[in-house]
């Protein structure tokens, strides 16, 4: 099983590409938890939300990965549970690092803000693009930190999409 995760800040192209590549490789997908729980709560999240929702999100990948597909794709993984809950609270559930090196994923791919419009659905918080700069930031120094094999994304979708999918098709390819 060769397991794939799509990160980066809002508005970078995560979701569109995600569902796209899972449609192309007819894949499973395990979409961000956090879009569900805002869209059902009908609130802001508040710290005390963070466990449950990274809680959430990683017993779906679990659930996705018990099933050893031959390629899983997930729509951000616990490190963006991690990074935002430090964001906005400035802290984080000491749990979240824990869980998420014990996983190993084949390829990270980590998408730029730049090239990609802003886009407002009701739960985004960060229009400004030195924000969302600053946040890919620190997901890619977490990344290499933790030596994760990561596939670094920029310019337009259907370059992302391309490159993503060439990668996959290589990872699957040599699996």
């Amino acid at each position: 099983m060769q397991v794939v995760v799509l990160t980066g800040p809002e508005s970078a192209g995560k979701s569109s590409l995600s569902r796209a590549l899972a449609e192309r490789f007819n894949a499973p997908l395990v979409s961000e938890f956090v879009r569900e729980f805002i869209q059902q709560a009908q609130r802001d999240t508040c710290y005390a939300d963070i466990s449950n929702i990274a809680e959430q999100q990683w017993q779906q990948e679990l659930a996705a990965r018990a099933l050893q597909p031959p390629l899983l794709l997930l729509d951000t993984h616990l490190l963006s549970n991690i990074l935002w809950s430090e964001t906005l609270f400035q802290q984080s559930p000491a749990w979240l690092e824990t869980a998420l090196l014990s996983q190993k994923y084949d390829l990270i791919a980590l998408l730029s803000p730049e090239g990609m419009p802003w886009q407002a659905d009701g739960q985004r918080c960060q229009p400004d693009l030195g924000e969302r700069l600053k946040f890919h930031s620190r997901l890619d120094d977490w990344l290499e930190q933790h030596q994760q094999p990561v596939l670094h994304l920029s310019g337009s979708w259907q370059q992302r999409y391309a490159t993503l999918e060439q990668a996959i098709t290589q990872l699957l390819g040599s699996a």
